[in-house]
C-alpha cells in the first residue's frame, strides 16, 4: 500500500464527491509531468489525502488503477488549459469533519516531509503539484 497527496484546489468540489481524482496526461506544451505519470502508479487499496484551499478535507481509498479518461466536462473553466486526454483513479473520499490545516502542525510534520518533491514547504505552504507519494511516517502524522 502506498499513501498520496493531491492538491485539488480547482477540483475538489467535483472530485471528492464524484469519487475519483482526474489529471491531464501531458502538459500544455506536450512534456511529460511527474505528477501525472504518478497517477499511473495509483494502485486499489492506496490511501489518497485530498489537499484543497490549504487542508487535508478528504481522505479516500483508491478502488481501480489508473485509466484513460477524457477532462470531466463538470471542471467547466477550472483548468482551462489541461488538455481533453487525461488519467483518472477512482477513489472512494470521506470528507473531514474537521479539515486538517498542515501549516498549524508543521513543527510536527516537517521532520516527516521528504527532501524533494514535498507536498509542503518548509513553511507549511502547499507546493504547487498535483499528485506526490507520501511516506506512511508523513501519513501517519497528517492523521494524529
Amino acid at each position: 500500500m502506498r499513501y498520496w497527496w493531491v492538491k485539488q484546489n480547482q477540483t475538489y468540489r467535483h472530485e471528492v464527491p464524484g469519487g475519483y481524482m482526474w489529471s491531464p496526461k501531458l502538459q500544455t506544451d506536450g512534456h511529460k509531468n511527474r505528477a501525472y505519470e504518478l497517477m499511473r502508479t495509483v494502485k486499489p487499496g492506496d490511501i489518497v489525502f485530498s489537499f484543497a484551499q490549504s487542508h487535508i478535507k478528504a481522505v479516500g481509498i483508491a478502488g481501480s488503477n489508473c485509466y484513460e479518461f477524457p477532462k470531466p466536462s463538470e471542471f467547466g473553466n477550472a483548468g482551462s488549459n489541461w488538455g481533453n486526454a487525461g488519467w483518472r483513479v477512482d477513489v472512494s473520499f470521506k470528507e473531514i469533519m474537521n479539515p486538517i490545516k498542515p501549516k498549524n502542525h508543521i513543527d510536527k510534520l516537517r521532520p516527516l516531509l521528504p527532501e524533494i518533491y514535498s507536498p509542503l514547504q518548509p513553511n507549511g505552504v502547499g507546493n504547487q503539484t498535483s499528485l506526490v507519494d507520501i511516506s506512511e511516517n508523513l501519513a501517519f502524522g497528517l492523521a494524529h
